[in-house]
């Protein structure tokens, strides 16, 4: 169950992960584990996906691991990306992207609570197109249009959307997210 689950947060995460942070992640959870059992995981996992016929890697820079795609099939992974960078935006990235235009920064829970869904790997592709960017603060991410995306549209500012000044603050927005966050904290303390 502990190697399923550090793989199932390894793979979703768009950040390296340390011990200590997975560790943190699954006792949040219930998960009675430790440092010792976590790291112990991670190198198994290291030893099993580390191999010419896995697609996925597990590596691991300054006791920072991340699943990476298996580095025989670099060109393929380029071709891919260039081919994904120079296409449309879906109509899922296009929402997100616009949440982030109008609402950011915000953070990823925040954009996902709007959504209804998870994004990372829209929040993903949004940032390798260059389109946003994230900044690391105490709490969590949060994620803001870059220069590039408006440049493009040809805008100095995001204040220069339209109707900025109306979508930026919704009332009734507003009151979802804080009624939406009462329940979940309500759900956590049971």
């Amino acid at each position: 169950m502990l190697k399923t689950q550090i793989q199932s947060l390894l793979f979703i995460s768009a950040k390296p992960l340390t011990a200590k942070i997975i560790v943190g992640l699954l006792k949040k959870q219930g998960a009675a584990v430790d440092e010792v059992q976590v790291s112990a995981t991670l190198e198994e996992l290291k030893t099993a996906f580390n191999t010419e016929d896995s697609g996925l890697h597990l590596v691991e820079t300054n006791g920072q691991y991340q699943m990476v795609t298996n580095p025989n099939q670099a060109n393929l992974i380029k071709a891919f990306l260039k081919e994904e960078q120079v296409g449309e935006l879906t109509q899922p990235a296009l929402e997100t992207l616009t949440i982030i235009a109008y609402r950011g920064p915000v953070s990823k829970p925040v954009l996902e609570q709007i959504r209804g869904v998870n994004c990372s790997l829209i929040i993903r592709n949004l940032m390798i197109r260059g389109l946003i960017d994230v900044e690391e603060r105490e709490i969590d991410s949060f994620y803001f249009v870059t220069t590039d995306f408006l440049k493009f549209l040809g805008l100095n500012s995001v204040t220069e959307l339209p109707d900025y000044q109306k979508l930026h603050e919704v009332e009734n927005l507003e009151e979802f997210l804080k009624k939406t966050s009462e329940t979940s904290v309500g759900i956590e303390a049971m």
